[in-house]
């Protein structure tokens, strides 16, 4: 059996981020979540590297661009795909994302949590092909 793959899932909505920690967990995933960007960067410094960064983008304390500027600049997760999974849908937050070297931005809004997973799957795979 392959190795289970890490994911960091990222949000600040607990009933979010439970959800999607057991929909990946049922798909095969090795889930970590953190509530909030410091904590998911706590996780990163502890010496977690996780092969997916699933984050949302408005949260408390710390957005998920100031998150992955943060890991971008410590090179916490140099191996990691960056996701962004958020509400925010416009062309500027696209960009920025694309920017601070995001593989995927979904939005919540237009995806069920299976399609979710699947996008994931997807982009990480098309990741490794080109590794």
């Amino acid at each position: 059996m392959a190795e289970r793959k890490k994911i960091l899932i990222v949000d600040d909505d607990s009933f979010l981020l439970d959800m999607y920690a057991l929909k990946f967990n049922q798909n095969g995933y090795e889930v970590h979540a953190a509530g909030s960007g410091t904590d998911a960067l706590k996780k990163l410094h502890g010496g977690l590297q996780p092969d997916i960064i699933l984050a949302d983008i408005i949260m408390p304390e710390m957005d998920g661009f100031e998150m992955l500027e943060t890991i971008n600049k410590e090179n916490l997760a140099p191996t990691s795909v960056k996701i962004i999974l958020s509400n925010k849908s416009e062309q500027s937050d696209i960009d920025r994302g694309k920017g601070l070297g995001v593989s995927g931005y979904l939005i919540k809004a237009n995806s069920t949590p299976q399609e979710v997973i699947e996008q994931v799957a997807d982009i990480l795979s098309k990741k490794e092909k080109n590794l």
